[in-house]
């Protein structure tokens, strides 16, 4: 009886788990009765090719949740359909699925997104094909009653079928999955089309004949998918078409071998065809990668969407009084004219729209004249058939000085010059082209097409053909500045508009690059008269030149292009020593060796500076440097300034401190720290900075309150500050410098969180041709010295590439090199990087407190670059030009890193600090702890 019992036991055991294994393993279907909630639940096909869920879109700000489907198996999971794309759900109560009414839906407390009605009577199922097709039917009669594949969004899949019914509809933008702009469809027979505006006739693209599509589209499209309602293992390739936001319909397969989604076909329209693509008195260049700008004495109405570059809120005037002069634009693309006069040369014409304050803008060839009246839309640069437009604007509003030059499609600010007779002599680097109305920047033997000019700012942007950003070779294709201008860096690919038929398509046929111009100095002048545009200033001869030199207590300010008022009183302040003498005093130290005793006069500058520093109290310390306490300031007049002292203990000495001085005098860029003056006393060496309210990167950083004020945006901004200063050091100043003792403390942050890097005490200069270097002095901060530094005393600008790495990887995740990980297989936060490289998760690298914050595309950009950098071949580190460029560009295809450099030193103070120790107890230290990684 008992080993009946037994079997028997046995038998409902095996029937429960048998019951049981369909509910452990993922379903792909739901009954009447049945749905899925906002839980992790989903639905995944039955051979695992796409899954059902809630997401929210990548990047977006929004916590609404949408039902979509995506690629289960694959590495990048794009969505290829969505349930409610303009009615996101409350996440607490979001649910999709067939409730007893029988009725396919999405919904939650407050809502309902109706898929199919349920009229029919019967048990439904909703099925999940390897398709990706989603299909309801009748449970008893297999009838399809409705599915995804005839209510497709932006995606057709394979299986598909395109005919006159169906159509694909663009997202808003890549983090709105409601309806977008552009509309996919077959018009007529062989005939396919993107229309701009769901409900517009307005076509934007066409294929005109079949013939200009690819044959592989062709058949992708138009192949048979019947029937539809059989649960098809889709065992090709993955592909997809899909109908972008930017207007673009791309076709897409999936790359094994690279785990990415590869562009095999791409068809768009001109941008600039769509109806007010920039809006109103906003002009469009479909050869520009930004392709608006607002027409000169405009700016936009919408700052920040038309930075984020969506321009269709348009542009105004900066004042609403009527203009008083006239912009001279060349083969403008316009709407038709108001009112057509006849009889009327240019010059009457101009008049005519002067003596009237409706009218925006004229155009005339002689007897006709044109009138426009109200707004200007739609207006495209570059057109053969365009007008030579003038439009009104005030003088005021464009910014310029008697010493401007005239525009040219765009505003010329000074000190630009495109002649002899405007501008700044040094700036004379510009052309304008009287026939199409567009600026080009002039280089030796070349010419490079001029895009954008952003005066706030100081850059521009060039075109360069036939590049690629993501292409070591870009660099030897760009020509060498010279001050007083720098390559930024930024690179941004700037596409065709161009119809492709070829197998795949290669779109980078250009690429644009930012550079960025100095400040000018005071501006020439002939007589007092042309000093008029700059008040405090007169016109006067010093050192045999003649300029509008700043009176007496103003200096001139070349970021402002004026003369500002000095705080301080500079006779009783005599400390402060300008850079010119500074770096006259210590050439002139440097050849007659005696510095104390051609000082003996700083007694009372000293006086002045412990009157500044309240006898460099403790109250007034802002950190400690590599060579020395630094103290804040506050002179007589309210001037306030970072004083650092060196102490005589410091280990720099005379020979450091003119390194200092020389080279921070010489260079002059925006992130790189300003030295004001210095003061030396028999032993003690002060130099005086400019005053960095924000102190020190890594007070922030490594702080877990102060960290939170660093969202991802600013983080990144001053990641790519440092990678420009950086640049400009190795490559883009007068010197070629290597800084030997880069790290997040010597990074200071202005009022505006800016970078500079600061402490050039340790700093080398390197002739043009010279590749390295090597000393037997070794000194620098554990944690961010590159290995042939540390253990053999060489050093080049791929030592800097190695600790700007090391400060990319802090920057992201919070955490310092040294002193955080302590386990065997992570001794630091590189080997933990690269751990989670390795396992594809570098998300968790992120510093938690950047949240919502965190664009993750840039985020693994920078994570790429930080392990790139840091690796331990020297030859393997990229040049901070090309850096740059990998952090700046979407579009780069960024390399694969090898395995980062170990260089630990275990069991050390949190507090990073420079060491002066003799070279062979410093090598016997860090040979006693690399990493088992090496």
């Amino acid at each position: 009886m008992g080993s009946v019992s037994a079997a028997h036991m046995l038998s409902i055991i095996f029937l429960v788990v048998l019951c049981c294994v369909p509910f452990s393993s993922a379903r792909d279907s739901l009954t009447t009765g049945n749905w899925i909630e906002d839980d992790g639940s989903t639905l995944v096909s039955m051979n695992g090719t796409f899954e059902l869920g809630f997401f929210t879109p990548n990047g977006s700000f929004s916590k609404g949740r949408y039902v979509g489907i995506w690629y289960h198996k694959l590495k990048e999971k794009p969505v290829v359909w969505v349930a409610n794309r303009d009615q996101p759900l409350n996440a607490t109560s979001a649910r999709f699925g067939i409730p007893p009414d029988g009725k396919l839906k999405a919904w939650d407390d407050n809502q309902v997104v109706l898929l199919y009605p349920g009229e029919e009577s019967g048990v439904r199922v909703v099925k999940l094909m390897d398709s990706g097709n989603l299909v309801l039917r009748v449970n008893e009669s297999g009838k399809n009653l409705w599915e995804s594949f005839h209510n497709p969004t932006d995606t057709f899949l394979p299986e598909m079928k395109m005919d006159k019914i169906l159509s694909l509809t663009s997202w808003v933008s890549p983090v709105d999955s409601a309806p977008g702009n552009y509309v996919f469809k077959q018009e007529k027979e062989d005939l396919l089309t993107i229309f701009q505006n769901q409900n517009s006739s307005n076509m934007y693209w066409t294929s005109e004949k079949s013939w200009q599509i690819p044959h592989y589209i062709y058949a992708f499209l138009y192949h048979s998918s019947e029937p539809s309602n059989q649960n098809l293992t889709f065992e090709a390739v993955p592909s997809r078409l899909v109908m972008n936001f930017t207007g673009e319909i791309t076709y897409l397969k999936w790359d094994n071998s690279r785990e990415e989604w590869s562009e095999i076909w791409l068809a768009r329209g001109d941008r600039c065809n769509v109806y007010n693509a920039c809006g109103n008195f906003g002009t469009c260049n479909v050869n520009n990668a930004i392709m608006c700008k607002c027409l000169p004495g405009f700016v936009p109405i919408e700052h920040e969407k038309w930075n984020a570059e969506f321009f269709s809120g348009g542009c105004d005037n900066k004042s609403p009084q009527c203009g008083d002069t006239f912009l001279n634009l060349k083969m403008i693309k316009v709407r038709k004219y108001d009112m057509e006069i006849l009889g009327k040369d240019e010059k009457n014409c101009r008049e005519e729209c002067r003596t009237n304050c409706s009218c925006k803008a004229y155009a005339g060839v002689a007897p006709k004249c044109w009138i426009w009246s109200g707004i200007l839309p739609s207006l495209q640069e570059e057109d053969r058939d365009g007008y030579n437009l003038f439009v009104r604007v005030l003088t005021s509003d464009l910014e310029s000085t008697t010493r401007n030059c005239e525009t040219c499609g765009t505003n010329i600010p000074y000190p630009l010059s495109t002649g002899p007779k405007c501008g700044d002599p040094e700036y004379f680097r510009f052309n304008c082209d009287n026939d199409t109305g567009q600026v080009s920047f002039k280089v030796i033997d070349s010419s490079y097409r001029v895009s954008s000019i952003d005066p706030k700012a100081l850059k521009f942007v060039i075109q360069v053909k036939d590049a690629n950003c993501s292409s070591p070779s870009l660099i030897r294709q760009i020509p060498k500045l010279k001050s007083p201008f720098s390559m930024t860096g930024v690179c941004n690919a700037s596409k065709t508009d161009k119809f492709s038929s070829n197998s795949k398509t290669t779109l980078n046929s250009s690429v644009e690059i930012e550079i960025s111009w100095d400040p000018p100095p005071e501006p020439e002048c002939t007589l007092s008269a042309d000093c008029k545009d700059w008040p405090n200033s007169n016109c006067t001869t010093r050192s045999r030149r003649r300029k509008c030199f700043c009176n007496e207590n103003f200096k001139w300010n070349g970021q402002g292009l004026n003369c500002t008022q000095e705080h301080g009183n500079q006779k009783s302040l005599e400390i402060v020593v300008g850079i010119s003498v500074a770096v006259a005093l210590v050439a002139l130290l440097c050849t007659l060796g005696c510095i104390a005793s051609l000082l003996n006069r700083s007694i009372t500058k000293r006086t002045d500076i412990l009157a500044a520093t309240d006898d460099f109290s403790d109250a007034n310390k802002l950190g400690q440097g590599g060579f020395g306490p630094v103290y804040k300031g506050k002179f007589s007049k309210g001037q306030e300034m970072a004083i650092k002292r060196l102490s005589r203990a410091s280990g720099q000495g005379l020979q450091e401190f003119k390194n200092e001085v020389v080279l921070i005098a010489k260079l002059q860029h925006r992130n790189l720290v300003r030295l004001l003056g210095y003061c030396v006393e028999g032993d003690e060496k002060i130099l005086l900075y400019e005053y960095m309210a924000n102190k020190s990167l890594d007070s922030f950083i490594f702080d877990r309150t102060l960290c939170m004020l660093l969202n991802w945006e600013k983080r990144f901004d001053i990641i790519l500050g440092i990678a420009r200063g950086l640049l400009y050091l190795h490559q883009d100043s007068r010197l070629k410098i290597i800084h030997r003792d880069l790290k997040t403390s010597n990074i200071l942050l202005d009022d505006e969180m800016n970078p500079k890097i600061s402490d050039f005490g340790l700093a080398k200069i390197f002739d043009s041709k010279q590749v390295e270097a090597s000393t037997n002095r070794v000194v620098g901060t554990y944690g961010y010295m590159s290995p042939e530094y540390a253990l053999d005393g060489y050093f080049s600008e791929k030592s800097d590439v190695f600790s700007f790495g090391v400060m990319v990887l802090e920057i992201i995740s919070g955490k310092r090199n040294t002193g955080f990980y302590q386990s065997d297989q992570t001794p630091s936060l590189l080997g933990h990087a690269w751990k989670l490289w390795k396992e594809e998760k570098v998300l968790e690298l992120m510093d938690q407190t950047l949240g919502e914050t965190c664009n993750t595309n840039e985020f693994s950009r920078c994570v790429n670059v930080g392990l790139l950098c840091v690796q331990e071949d020297p030859s393997d580190r990229p040049t901070m030009a090309i850096a740059v460029l990998l952090l700046s560009s979407d579009a780069a295809t960024m390399p694969v890193p090898k395995e980062p450099a170990f260089v630990v030193k275990r069991d050390l103070s949190r507090t990073a600090s420079s060491s002066s120790k003799a070279e062979a107890s410093w090598k016997n230290e860090l040979l006693a702890t690399i990493g088992e990684g090496r």
